[in-house]
């Protein structure tokens, strides 16, 4: 078994038993707590993966970080991964719950690069047109990149949408070349 689908198995089954309790906003900040700490941390996620040390140390340093901070159902289902030693999962689980958890909230994801940072208004006029479009939520994830000079690029799903004045450069100039 693959570890995407490994991980898929373990995010579907938390998010069904979470939405079965009603549970899914707090399983949300709890997932948004946890995949934090993964990526800042190194030393928790070379902690977690050190083969040296037993799964018992692994479940009572979870639960000193842990206790109080998120829900008991996910509290024990990362004791449950950890016993069933899957812990080097647990940032891809993270990921695929809070896909999950949008996807059953009728969220899209869309990722707007531009050149410079965007302001807050023309961001709110891009969000309520693509909501507009997208017939539901949007949430925006804002990049930065200097080599497109300007305008911007979406990108909805598997679908990308280029309005940037590099590739309208690139357009001309190969128009140009073809005469």
């Amino acid at each position: 078994m693959d570890e995407s689908s490994i991980s898929i198995r373990y995010a579907k089954a938390l998010f069904a038993v979470s939405e079965e309790r009603g549970l899914i906003t707090v399983l949300k900040n709890d997932i948004n707590l946890i995949a934090d700490i993964c990526s800042k941390s190194a030393e928790f996620m070379q902690f977690l993966k050190n083969p040296v040390i037993k799964v018992s140390q692994k479940k009572e340093l979870i639960s000193l970080i842990f206790k109080g901070k998120i829900d008991e159902l996910t509290l024990d289902f990362l004791k449950l991964v950890i016993q069933n030693k899957r812990e080097t999962f647990i940032p891809m689980i993270c990921r695929n719950l809070l896909s999950l958890i949008k996807e059953a909230r009728g969220i899209k994801t869309v990722v707007l690069t531009t050149a410079t940072e965007i302001d807050e208004i023309s961001l709110e006029k891009i969000n309520k047109m693509l909501e507009k479009e997208l017939g539901g939520t949007v949430e925006i994830s804002k990049k930065i990149n200097p080599g497109i000079l300007g305008g911007m690029i979406l990108c909805i799903d598997d679908k990308q949408y280029d309005a940037s004045v590099a590739s309208q450069l690139k357009k001309i100039k190969k128009e140009l070349l073809s005469y």
